[in-house]
């Protein structure tokens, strides 16, 4: 199973991202934009993982979920892997309390449990918005998504998510654990 750990944005700010990136779907060759129902915010990619590991991933993700407040987060600007001159991915950028401890936790919950990690580069939270197969060159929409700011949310759980792989990828939940609320004094 191809899995990985995630935080999904609310549907009213995927629908600012939608209307967004609208004007420029299908205006650059060579630029895919997968559906909306692939959007997330990758906190750990495990790759092929075996159906054995999977009770044991679960318990760990649910532990990591729980020492983990809930995150307040905004989607805002845009950017390209690797840069906007020689670009594969077009991303959104996310703003407010960082992402990083949480998706610390859930890789090491993935190496802890015995998932194949595959993803050791440096965490920098995005949600991607459209892919290449080959080096484009996206600096002018990089620039025309750069003024974009979505609405604060907050980020209140941790999925974790089958990856289908073929002509239409699709995500399959397998569970999902809430954040520990904020302690308000």
């Amino acid at each position: 199973m191809r899995l990985f750990a995630a935080v999904v944005p609310p549907d009213e700010v995927l629908d600012e991202v939608e209307r967004a990136v609208a004007p420029y779907v299908g205006q650059v060759p060579g630029l895919r934009w997968p559906g909306r129902p692939t959007w997330h915010l990758t906190l750990a990619f495990y790759g092929e993982v075996p159906e054995r590991a999977l009770p044991d991933l679960e318990t760990r993700l649910a532990r990591a979920a729980h020492r983990h407040t809930v995150l307040d987060v905004a989607l805002a600007g845009a950017g390209a892997f690797s840069s906007a001159r020689r670009a594969r991915v077009l991303w959104a950028g996310v703003t407010g309390d960082p992402l990083t401890r949480l998706a610390d936790s859930a890789r090491a919950a993935g190496r802890r449990a015995g998932a194949v990690q595959t993803d050791e580069k440096r965490f920098h939270p995005h949600l991607t918005l459209a892919r290449a197969r080959t080096d484009l060159d996206l600096r002018d929409l990089v620039e025309s998504l750069a003024g974009f700011a979505g609405t604060p949310w907050q980020a209140e759980r941790l999925q974790l998510f089958r990856s289908h792989t073929g002509p239409q990828v699709r995500y399959e939940s397998l569970g999902e654990w809430a954040l520990a609320p904020v302690k308000r004094d």
